[in-house]
């Protein structure tokens, strides 16, 4: 009797451990979860699987929520020695609908309506950088 009692209490326990796995897999904070209305309108990534990948995103909020758009950044994926950059715009203004590698990451038409700009370099080293005109 005492090892049907233990084997019962094995499983149980073992249920119990794979639904609380479970529910932790699929209730992690994301970026759904911040307030900000974030929507992304433009992605850039290079095809290099085998050297560092660059991440380009644009971004709109409803807000300028610098705690939010730091947070937005860090959900963003990175790559070990690849680089992530985040521009922010203002929901309804002028937003670029392409983003590209280089010095300039989006038409120079839009640089006026940026926000701020979240980059992650190839050291990890994480950054938010507020635009001067930005309020």
């Amino acid at each position: 009797m005492s090892g049907n009692k233990l084997k019962y209490i094995l499983v149980a326990v073992f249920a119990a451990l794979m639904v609380w796995f479970v529910k932790d897999a699929f209730t992690q904070p994301g970026v759904q979860d911040l307030s900000g209305d974030f929507e992304e309108v433009a992605l850039y990534r290079n095809e290099n699987n085998t050297g560092p990948i660059q991440r380009i995103y644009a971004v709109t909020a409803s807000d300028s929520l610098w705690d939010q758009m730091q947070q937005y950044g860090d959900f963003m994926p990175h790559t070990k020695y690849g680089t992530t950059k985040v521009y922010f715009f203002l929901e309804g203004q002028p937003t670029p609908k392409q983003v590209f590698p280089g010095a300039q990451n989006f038409d120079a038409q839009f640089q006026p309506h940026c926000l701020a700009k979240y980059e992650k370099d190839a050291m990890g080293q994480v950054s938010l950088v507020k635009r001067p005109f930005a309020r």
